[in-house]
């Protein structure tokens, strides 16, 4: 295995994630402000899965983000 080629493209994947991820949620959230079914100032319970069907590996981070 050469460890550089894994592991420049596990941060490849974990960066389109993060990005990915960050980009869908604000624009969950601007929508839900303006339509004004949020006030801007809650907290969610977050939970993100992480699975590798080839390496029978499913791994699941809970988490919470704050509006304010």
């Amino acid at each position: 295995m050469d460890q550089e080629i894994f592991n420049l493209s596990t941060r490849k994947f974990l960066k389109k994630v993060g990005v990915g991820s960050q980009h869908e949620i604000e624009q969950a959230v601007a929508n839900a402000v303006a339509a004004g079914t949020l006030s801007g100032t809650e907290t969610f319970a977050v939970t993100m899965t992480l699975h590798i069907g080839a390496l029978k590996l499913d791994v699941t981070y809970d988490g919470e983000i704050k509006l304010g």
